[in-house]
């Protein structure tokens, strides 16, 4: 088995992760090839759905450029289900000292969930540096991410939540954050309609949204 690539280097291969609710599995690869077409190879796969996992499997076989990893892990089991699938990296939306026990034992590269500088204190204090915000508008979006980066300084942030094209680059402009997460690289109604073209020019436009 090689190396994993550390979760610094995955939040810096794509500025935008797109957050990916499959419900149709035919879609996973597909989708998967128009992401990585135009420019965006980080893949959060959430565990929203019953196909999510089996897509992880198909994209990890499919779509080798792809950096796939596995999004709303809240227990330790939903991380032994995401690695046994093949996960490149795992995103929770918050955390417990027995998830973040979990995931640091499991070498896993990981953005843990947190929302508040207690979050932070708690994730810092068990090892991680790379942490998600979530929900990140919720939170107070880049008033709360430069409050955080004054206190903080070395901790990097993926906010997530509420982030959309036209918002993304205020928060790229960040020192502290490495990427942002956001669903409106796989809208649910270009993905249903089987839209690759559409999907790869979003992507297209979010690659460029870092040089």
């Amino acid at each position: 088995m090689s190396a994993a690539m550390p979760i610094l280097e995955i939040m810096k291969a794509s500025p935008v992760m797109p957050v990916i609710v499959l419900h149709d599995l035919a879609h996973a690869v597909p989708l998967g090839k128009a992401l990585v077409a135009g420019g965006i190879r980080v893949l959060e796969v959430t565990l929203r759905t019953p196909q999510a996992l089996d897509a992880v499997r198909l994209l990890r076989a499919e779509v080798p450029d792809a950096i796939v990893g596995v999004g709303t892990v809240t227990s330790a089991e939903d991380l032994g289900l995401a690695i046994a699938a093949g996960a490149q990296f795992g995103v929770s939306p918050g955390a417990s000292p027995k998830l973040l026990q979990a995931i640091q034992a499991s070498g896993l590269p990981f953005l843990p969930g947190t929302m508040t500088p207690s979050d932070v204190i708690a994730a810092r204090e068990a090892g991680f540096r790379a942490m998600k915000l979530f929900p990140a508008q919720q939170a107070g979006g880049i008033g709360m991410l430069k409050a955080l980066g004054s206190v903080f300084s070395d901790v990097m942030f993926c906010p997530t939540g509420g982030i959309d094209a036209a918002s993304a680059p205020g928060f790229l402009s960040l020192p502290n954050v490495g990427c942002v997460g956001g669903s409106w690289l796989a809208p649910t109604a270009l993905v249903n309609a089987g839209d690759w073209t559409a999907v790869e020019q979003l992507a297209r436009t979010a690659s460029a949204l870092r040089p």
